[in-house]
C-alpha cells in the first residue's frame, strides 16, 4: 500500500522505560522529516480535534548493537532518512545537550541505542534484514 517503510530499532537490552523514550522520540524525527506523510486531525463525534498522527505503520525491532551500526551504514549508503539516538542522550536534558552529545560521538559508528529509517520499502528491508520485530 506505501511506497515507503518506517522502522524503528531500538536495542534489545534497554530498561522498558528507555525503550519506549527512544521509541517516542525516534517517531518524532520520522515524523518530523516527512511532513507528507502526516495524515489530517482526528475528529472526534463531538467534533473536537484530536492530534494528526503519520499516515503509514511504523515496525518496531528490537536490534543488538551490531545491527545497530549495519542499519545505520545501510542508512547512509543507500540515502535513508533517519533519525538516531545515542547512549550519550540519556544524560541530558535538553535538545540542544542531545545534539552537542550526539556530534561527540564518532561519525562512522556512534554508540547507538536506537535508530528511525523512512525510505522506499526495498531499501529500509535491506538495512533492517535479520531483525525482529519487538515482543
Amino acid at each position: 500500500m506505501f511506497e515507503t517503510k518506517v522502522a524503528i530499532l531500538v536495542l534489545e537490552d534497554l530498561a522498558v522505560w528507555q525503550k519506549l523514550n527512544v521509541t517516542a522520540f525516534l517517531a518524532t524525527g520520522v515524523a518530523a522529516a516527512a511532513p507528507d506523510a502526516i495524515g489530517e486531525f482526528y475528529e472526534d463525534a463531538l467534533g473536537r480535534p484530536h492530534g494528526r498522527m503519520l499516515i503509514q505503520p511504523m515496525l518496531i525491532f528490537a536490534a543488538t548493537s551490531a545491527l545497530l551500526q549495519r542499519a545505520f551504514a545501510q542508512s547512509i549508503e543507500r540515502g535513508i532518512d533517519r533519525a538516531v539516538y545515542v547512549r550519550a542522550m540519556f544524560a541530558t536534558g535538553n535538545d540542544a545537550d542531545n545534539r552537542a552529545v550526539f556530534k561527540q560521538e564518532p561519525a562512522e559508528q556512534p554508540d547507538l541505542v536506537g535508530l528511525a529509517l523512512r525510505g522506499l520499502k526495498k531499501d529500509v528491508d535491506k538495512a533492517t534484514k535479520g531483525a525482529k520485530l519487538h515482543p
